[in-house]
């Protein structure tokens, strides 16, 4: 494969470039800066990509913030849901059409989304979805992965109905020892430090089933499932209604500045 990694940090981007290059032997590694809490980075990215010529047949949507104090992306969004949320969203969406066109009948392109186990207990408030009125890291960072959720249900959905040859899936990574908990309280902070290596996973078996989602052959052209140790798994309730997916899919167009039906 021809890989890039996205991201916002150039230097741990390149050197991630470097160690993929170095123990693969593959060149086909490359870095596009990419700024998820800012729309006009996203946009930036993605014309950059698509200048290139090359066609999409995987989106890993893994970028994230958790837990965070209340703050807000460039673009005035609450940075949970700005960031983890309409972040993947936009850009899955400014390259859909490369994936359309990169998918075929017998080889499927795939967008995989990683969510969290917080979903199953988040609450989507559309009368507040930048959780203005009482902030709460907790509930924002979980709306955001429910979000998640409910955005690939109907992208998959849509896929579906137009007949493309992309399909969509969720991924559960666990909880994985990574720097995304360095905004948790310090109790929990110091018991990650004493026992993380023993209790949590590493980066790499946290990777582990959005690389399954990415190229087994076991979900060629399956879409909409959420999958959690390499196993499809139910999703909390509310990820199911298709009502409430589509609410979302409609005011999230809105936030972007996309037309509704893209």
């Amino acid at each position: 494969m021809h890989v890039i990694i996205a991201g916002n940090n150039e230097t741990d981007g390149n050197e991630a470039v470097r160690r993929i290059q170095e123990d693969t032997l593959n060149n086909k590694v490359e870095f596009l800066f990419c700024d998820l809490a800012s729309m006009k980075s996203i946009r930036n990215c993605v014309q950059n990509f698509k200048a290139t010529n090359l066609g999409l047949s995987v989106l890993i949507n893994n970028a994230g913030v958790m837990l965070v104090p209340e703050r807000r992306t460039q673009d005035g969004f609450e940075e949970h849901f700005g960031l983890n949320y309409l972040g993947h969203f936009l850009l899955t969406n400014l390259l859909l059409d490369t994936m359309r066109s990169s998918g075929r009948q017998d080889c499927n392109a795939r967008v995989i989304t990683v969510s969290s186990a917080t979903s199953f207990a988040a609450q989507l408030n559309f009368d507040d979805l930048q959780n203005s009125h009482c902030y709460s890291a907790h509930g924002a960072y979980s709306q955001s992965k429910l979000a998640l959720v409910l955005f690939t249900y109907y992208l998959q959905h849509q896929l579906t109905v137009e007949g493309s040859h992309v399909t969509a899936n969720a991924v559960d990574p666990g909880v994985v020892n990574t720097d995304l908990y360095k905004h948790v309280c310090w109790p929990f902070r110091f018991v990650k430090w004493m026992t993380g290596r023993l209790l949590l996973k590493s980066a790499e078996e946290g990777a582990a089933t959005s690389i399954y989602a990415a190229v087994s052959p076991d979900l060629e052209g399956i879409g909409g499932c959420y999958l959690y140790n390499g196993q499809k798994i139910k999703s909390a309730d509310i990820t199911y209604n298709a009502e409430l997916q589509e609410k979302l899919w409609t005011e999230s167009c809105k936030m972007v500045a996309l037309p509704v039906s893209a």
